[in-house]
């Protein structure tokens, strides 16, 4: 869930598509771990189900879903690993058309992105109520959502944060009044343009910072420029290892402007009746996953470079929910 998979899954579409009725989705590999019921899976309710995970191709997604399949195993199941697809639109359209049986999604990229809407719910539960609704005629059981909120928000270095003090975007809002040179932001371009980006929050917060004071810049470099203090401010994802290797402090979103994207389990409907041991088996991990676990896990990928995979088997072994 980043900001360019959102807003170019639509011009997409047809490439997509294609792959996810060719080569894409063909291939896959049998997930082998060692595991056995832990909290979850116990009596293997899933014993003889043969199952297939999915994901998109970034770093959270790439944990989600093996924490996903790695669960399936430990419940009996054999999983077969197809995660790791381009775009935003691959995945769901493996498990809406059966190629894969469940992956976790995001709410507000279902509502915006793949279901049409233009104005995000601002209750997180009411967003996630309204995508499940929509897509049952889809095939699609969206489970429970994770308090995860893969997000948008500005952040800023120690060095600054003790400076200025702000802890809310209405804080920032407040700065830029009374100390308009205070206020730098480094974005993306298409967060720079977008309604749902920088021009919306500065007008639902009552910004107005000049021209000079925005720099557009690749998602990457962000990061390093907010720990540096080049900017004052920078545009990240709630969920980023970064933040946390960095020490990055963010601002909170006040007036819940920005859409609620939590995390949860997106299920083929056919699957699901045939197998509802799934959603017992999901919920008490969906439940534990927040903004500092998946920030935990991401930065053991982003920054400490480990697999994606064990990192995944590392925590759920760890928490208790699967044995090794």
């Amino acid at each position: 869930m980043r900001l360019t998979s959102r807003t170019k899954a639509w011009g997409a579409v047809a490439g997509v598509l294609l792959a996810a009725g060719g080569c894409g989705l063909t291939s896959g590999s049998p997930m082998v771990d060692d595991v056995k019921p832990g909290i979850v899976g116990q009596g293997r309710p899933l014993e003889g189900a043969d199952l297939t995970v999915t994901s998109k191709e970034f770093t959270e997604q790439l944990i989600l879903g093996a924490i996903m399949g790695i669960a399936f195993q430990a419940a009996g199941a054999d999983v077969l690993d197809r995660t790791g697809i381009q775009g935003s639109i691959g995945a769901r359209e493996a498990v809406k058309g059966g190629d894969a049986d469940g992956m976790y999604e995001y709410t507000g990229t279902a509502w915006i992105t793949y279901l049409g809407n233009s104005k995000p719910v601002t209750d997180p539960h009411q967003q996630w109520e309204v995508v499940r609704e929509a897509d049952a005629k889809n095939g699609l059981t969206w489970l429970p959502p994770a308090a995860l909120n893969n997000t948008y928000a500005l952040a800023m270095n120690e060095s600054n944060a003790k400076k200025y003090g702000t802890k809310t975007l209405s804080d920032v809002a407040a700065l830029s009044k009374k100390d308009p040179k205070a206020v730098t932001v480094c974005v993306e371009g298409e967060f720079a343009n977008r309604a749902d980006g920088l021009p919306g929050m500065q007008k639902a917060y009552g910004m107005k910072l000049p021209a000079g004071n925005i720099t557009q810049m690749d998602t990457g470099i962000i990061y390093t420029q907010a720990e540096k203090g080049s900017c004052t401010y920078g545009e990240v994802f709630t969920t980023d290892g970064r933040i946390k290797a960095m020490h990055l402090t963010t601002m909170a979103d006040d007036r819940r402007f920005f859409p609620n994207y939590n995390a949860a389990p997106e299920i083929n409907s056919k699957t699901l009746k045939k197998y509802p041991e799934i959603a017992e088996v999901l919920a008490p991990i969906t439940k534990k996953l927040d903004n500092k676990v998946a920030q935990d896990l991401n930065s053991k990928v982003d920054v400490d470079g480990e697999d994606p995979h064990e990192v995944a088997k590392d925590w759920l072994v760890e928490q208790g929910f699967v044995k090794e």
